[in-house]
């Protein structure tokens, strides 16, 4: 089974035990998210994303478009905007090893923990699972290097670095507060105080290409890579956890490198007992809902 199919039936698997959990439930959660309705639907071993907006236009990108200049202060935290309608996004054809990635150096003034560049030449067709280690528990995520090879190597490149060994999860998030509930790391400099305004800016220094952006909706247990609302090819070290089926219905335009095999349950929990809400924050996508009970990183490893 191809990394490509197995991300497809992980991704069935997680859609349909959450229908089973919330039989009889009624679909509120789902219509709590504004803008669109998201089905998942696996076609010859492949995961497409259909949406229904109110006013859409379809378009994806990929690790062959030139890299736009950013803007300063940008931040990497989630939107909560309108929708966008996704294109069907074509199976990957075969790779040929080491593929060639463009990364470009950050130069916006946002913070920053600069460790180095990847390698321009990423290797890693073996490399198909992310450990994030964690004071609360540990993830467990599976990789497809052959959808988003580039994103890969910037992950192992990081996690070699330990460039994420400390870092605080600046943003945990429900549905009651914003219409979406995930979880976000990676920015090295984050206080996950829910007060510090640049929460969710940091970068490691450099933008990694997007890649397989409309490949599947971000449903529960999708880990993608986060960038400035917006922008393109401006992904770098922050990522998202998705908690919930009803973020199928988030913009597309991030880059998802996996999905949650094991340790869900831990950030379900961490959830519950609460987050800072700070009212000042009108945005939410600053220094507010940062765990109430502080997530860090101790270790995060790439491994076949």
């Amino acid at each position: 089974m191809s990394g490509e199919d197995r991300l497809s039936q992980l991704a069935q698997e997680h859609k349909e035990r959450q229908q089973q959990r919330e039989a009889g439930k009624g679909n509120g959660k789902r219509n709590a998210v504004i803008g669109a309705i998201v089905a998942l639907a696996v076609v010859g071993g492949g995961v497409t994303a259909y949406a229904l907006t109110n006013d859409g236009s379809s378009g994806s990108t990929s690790a062959a478009q030139a890299p736009v200049t950013p803007t300063p202060e940008a931040s990497e935290s989630l939107p909560l905007g309108a929708t966008t309608e996704p294109s069907a996004a074509p199976s990957p054809s075969a790779l040929t090893w080491p593929v060639s990635c463009t990364y470009t150096k950050d130069t916006s003034g946002v913070p920053q923990k600069f460790v180095g560049m990847p390698p321009a030449k990423a290797n890693v067709k073996a490399l198909d699972k992310l450990t994030i280690t964690t004071n609360r528990g540990a993830l467990e995520i599976q990789m497809d290097p052959e959808l988003t090879p580039c994103s890969v190597n910037s992950m192992a490149f990081l996690a070699k670095k330990n460039f994420y060994a400390g870092n605080k999860c600046h943003r945990l998030v429900g549905l009651q507060q914003a219409g979406v509930a995930l979880l976000q790391c990676g920015d090295p400099t984050a206080k996950a105080d829910g007060k510090n305004p640049t929460d969710g800016t940091g970068t490691a220094g450099y933008f990694v290409p997007d890649e397989a952006v409309d490949a599947m909706p971000y449903t529960r247990g999708v880990v993608f890579m986060t960038q400035p609302e917006e922008g393109t090819d401006m992904s770098s070290s922050q990522f998202a956890i998705s908690l919930d089926d009803a973020n199928g219905a988030l913009p597309t335009g991030y880059t998802p490198i996996g999905m949650v095999t094991k340790g869900l349950e831990w950030v379900d929990a961490a959830l519950k007992e609460g987050v800072i809400e700070n009212p000042q924050d009108i945005g939410g996508d600053g220094g507010s809902t940062a765990p109430k009970n502080p997530i860090v990183i101790e270790k995060v490893t790439v491994t076949k």
